[in-house]
């Protein structure tokens, strides 16, 4: 068994600069909970923000929401550590291995609005394995931090290849965008699909076609 500590970078993703907030979560021991104070700063900006929105805080029910405001979105943007675990592939499969359904919430860098939805992540295994849930903890961990679907999608598909050197590696995403069904075009219901297929499952069509077939089984 190896494992590997992540504690908030994945540059051999391509992945932006740790956040302020996900820098502040380093040390903290793998699964312990999240912080639930935001910086001081945080709060004071928040109550500056609602205040210019015209807001009342001074009754009982507002007063204390600039902190909740802050300390929620501090939990959004703030990835919890976790030690990715893989094993040796002695048994030799060589055929996928698909997580189905992961759920998924992020926030859209430009509204800072979540988008939420599900993911399908899939490997074709080359020497080593990896602990099922990591899938699901690798997702978090950059889905923790201002995106946009595009990028959550390839940097999760780019850190699995690049940590685990599978034969192939496949991410789909479906999300809805709350940017586009509560504001603007007020589009509620519209999802949005990415996909990232590399190695093994992008050039060879069988390959190919069983993960697609697999990810969007009913």
């Amino acid at each position: 068994m190896v494992t590997t500590s992540i504690s908030g970078t994945a540059a051999a993703a391509g992945a932006e600069p740790a956040h302020p907030l996900e820098k502040a979560a380093r040390g903290i021991r793998a699964g312990r909970p999240r912080p639930h104070r935001a910086p001081e700063t945080a709060v004071s900006g928040a109550r500056l923000l609602l205040s210019g929105l015209g807001i009342d805080l001074e009754g009982e029910s507002l007063r204390r929401t600039p902190e909740r405001m802050a300390a929620a979105l501090a939990e959004l943007l703030t990835p919890r550590p976790f030690e990715l675990t893989t094993f040796p592939n002695d048994g030799g499969y060589d055929e996928l291995i698909v997580a189905r359904g992961i759920p998924m919430r992020s926030l859209c860098e430009h509204h800072m609005l979540p988008f939420v939805g599900t993911a399908h992540i899939g490997y074709l295994p080359g020497e080593r394995i990896l602990g099922l849930s990591k899938l699901a903890r690798v997702l978090e961990h950059f889905s923790h931090r201002p995106q946009v679907q595009e990028r959550l999608t390839t940097q999760v598909a780019g850190w699995l290849q690049e940590q685990l050197e599978p034969a192939g590696v496949g991410v789909v995403i479906e999300a809805e965008h709350l940017c586009m069904t509560l504001r603007g075009v007020q589009a509620p219901g519209t999802t949005t699909i990415t996909s990232s297929l590399l190695g093994t499952l992008r050039d060879d069509g069988r390959s190919h076609a069983e993960f697609l077939a697999l990810t969007y089984r009913r």
